[in-house]
């Protein structure tokens, strides 16, 4: 008997069953190809609706001069599912008949980390200045966030608790989600371009690097977190 569409796939699961360019990052699959022209774009986007129809699942979309990017996730449940990775591979076999090639770049997350003594007194001002959407309980941990552009197209905002006031160190940075095998090769790229890693006490999850004046930012995997409860099944 074939697995429910919906049935939740861990990120290690999900990561062996890709193929390639689709990649893991936080609670969604994500991959990027090279179009080379408006007019192929559309022609690829034309047979990826087609089959999504079919499936009765839909990725997200951004399609640009030369380029498409695309999202696959399960939104009603926060988690990566079957219906994700058998999406992401039939994308993936008709962009191989179309002869199209990934990107050199693997796809990312780009998320916004708000430190915070009181973050209930602060959420409420970034919901309003933002036009964001809560996660609350199972949803917020499964997608590592707390307030997410409900469009899908701004960076998702995430409060970390503080245990006292900090005044020599910044309070917001930013948190990167890339495919876990790029990892060793961004940490020693950020350190030949003068980075600093400030810390890999929570690796594989996230390591924490800052430029030459100590501005922060975190490098994050799926890996596990579906352990530690965060991302999975």
């Amino acid at each position: 008997m074939a697995p429910s569409p919906r049935k939740p796939v861990t990120a290690a699961d999900a990561s062996t069953r890709l193929s390639d360019p689709w990649r893991v990052i936080g609670n969604s699959v994500r991959a990027g190809y090279n179009t080379q022209s408006m007019a192929r774009g559309v022609r690829f986007l034309h047979r990826i609706a087609q089959e999504a129809e079919i499936a009765d699942h839909h990725p997200d979309i951004d399609l640009r001069y030369g380029t498409i990017h695309l999202t696959i996730s399960t939104h009603s449940s926060h988690r990566i599912t079957e219906a994700d990775v058998g999406l992401a591979n039939l994308i993936a076999q008709i962009a191989r008949e179309l002869e199209l090639e990934p990107l050199s770049i693997p796809e990312t997350r780009f998320d916004v980390a708000i430190d915070a003594l009181d973050i209930d007194r602060i959420r409420p001002f970034w919901l309003a200045v933002l036009g964001y959407t809560q996660l609350d309980g199972e949803a917020r941990e499964l997608a590592a966030a707390d307030l997410v552009d409900p469009a899908g197209r701004l960076p998702a905002i995430w409060f970390q608790q503080m245990d006292s006031e900090r005044s020599q160190r910044n309070r917001i940075h930013i948190d990167l989600w890339i495919p876990h095998d790029e990892v060793d090769a961004r940490l020693q790229a950020a350190r030949d371009a003068g980075g600093t890693l400030v810390s890999d006490e929570f690796a594989p999850s996230w390591w924490v690097l800052a430029d030459a004046e100590g501005n922060e930012v975190c490098l994050c995997t799926w890996q596990e977190r579906a352990d530690k409860g965060f991302i999975g099944a």
